[in-house]
């Protein structure tokens, strides 16, 4: 007993330091200092919730819409495949020379192709194959916004042109101009594009 009492204190005192008034502070201090962010960088259309900045969502199959990188989320229930499950972030963890990996791959840039009016193999960038490692990114490369245009353009009517444009205008640079690479953000170029579609 005097052995396993202040076992039991220290425990009692790390869980209300560590497990409340930690995660307490820090939720306050966020508060104050980055609000959005802290609280999911929410986005609004006509004041319904429809995303968020930082989580991708699914907008495949829709070819009307610019599809975001594939997500190797799974449900917490069932354990299978479901795009962008923020419950249950995580990559893939199969490596490169994995078989289901690479038929994954393989069907994907078939899929690509399939969808993808005048679309060669060599222009496919390796965003649009691959998961990112927290299966929730919201963010492409231009350069997998630019090719999905013609698609994009067929299927609403819009132009090219005016498609490139809208693109250019989504797009963000590098974080504090010196880290990351210029991206797209898929939700605010999709709903910049419903809103070209529909006033």
């Amino acid at each position: 007993m005097r052995l396993l009492r202040p076992a039991i204190g220290v425990t009692v005192l790390l869980w209300i330091l560590l497990g409340l008034a930690y995660p307490l502070v820090m939720t306050g201090i966020s508060n104050l200092v980055m609000p959005y962010q802290s609280q999911g960088s929410p986005v609004y259309q006509n004041g319904v919730l429809v995303g968020a900045t930082h989580v991708g969502q699914n907008f495949k199959p829709n070819p009307n819409y610019f599809w975001g990188r594939p997500s190797a989320t799974l449900s917490v229930s069932t354990g299978k495949s479901k795009p962008y499950n923020a419950l249950n972030s995580a990559p893939s963890n199969v490596g490169p020379t994995n078989s289901v990996l690479l038929a994954h791959i393989k069907s994907r840039i078939a899929y690509l192709l399939k969808t993808t009016p005048g679309l060669q193999v060599g222009q496919i960038p390796i965003d649009l194959v691959e998961s990112s490692g927290s299966g929730l990114d919201p963010d492409i490369s231009v350069q997998a916004a630019m090719i999905q245009i013609p698609r994009v353009a067929l299927h609403t009517h819009l132009s090219q042109t005016f498609l490139k444009d809208l693109v250019q205008q989504n797009t963000l640079g590098k974080d504090w101009g010196v880290f990351g690479r210029a991206r797209v953000n898929v939700l605010e170029l999709n709903l910049a594009l419903y809103k070209a579609l529909h006033g």
